[in-house]
């Protein structure tokens, strides 16, 4: 994976035309941060709002080996962006998932896209076994992709995080490759 993914200037054509998947850079913190502020996206992540580009930057920096960033462009401009932590020593066959999607850009293949990817880097390059993540229980258009992909609830965490002045529920979700 390593040698494809971290090479920035090689970069995949997604299925939808105009739609390019390729990885992260430094310089696409601008581009990030731009879309983690939009108030649909940050609703549906964990993220605070306000998030400046200099905290992207070094996000996107601070990449750990063997858990790739993805950014999905149309026409140059980033309108989605995923990735996978990978854990190590006795869970090294594991990553967790986090992604997102331009608010008016949602319901458009772009998650697919970059999910797809993510998960075809994730079972043929990494020797991943298991993805996890948490999704808001009242996000409904993930729960659907994730659920394409063959992701499965493993239960309910109750009052997860802080959200828009409320505790929030989540799903645990995995999918686990055979």
């Amino acid at each position: 994976m390593n040698e494809i993914a971290d090479q920035s200037d090689i970069s995949k054509p997604a299925r939808q035309p105009g739609l390019l998947i390729r990885a992260a850079q430094p310089t696409d913190a601008e581009g990030i941060a731009a879309i983690a502020n939009l108030p649909g996206y940050r609703t549906g992540t964990l993220r605070l709002p306000h998030q400046t580009i200099q905290e992207t930057r070094s996000w996107l920096e601070k990449r750990e080996p063997g858990s790739p960033n993805l950014v999905a462009l149309i026409d140059g401009v980033i309108v989605g962006n995923a990735g996978l932590r990978r854990f190590v020593d006795r869970r090294q066959h594991v990553a967790s998932l986090g992604m997102g999607v331009h608010d008016d850009f949602t319901g458009r293949g772009i998650g697919s896209a970059l999910l797809g990817e993510l998960v075809e880097i994730a079972d043929n390059w990494l020797n991943i076994r298991r993805i996890e993540l948490t999704v808001f229980i009242d996000n409904a258009s993930a729960i659907a992709l994730y659920r394409k992909f063959g992701f499965i609830e493993e239960g309910v965490l109750k009052d997860y995080a802080f959200r828009a002045g409320r505790f929030a529920d989540v799903y645990a979700m995995a999918r686990i490759s055979t």
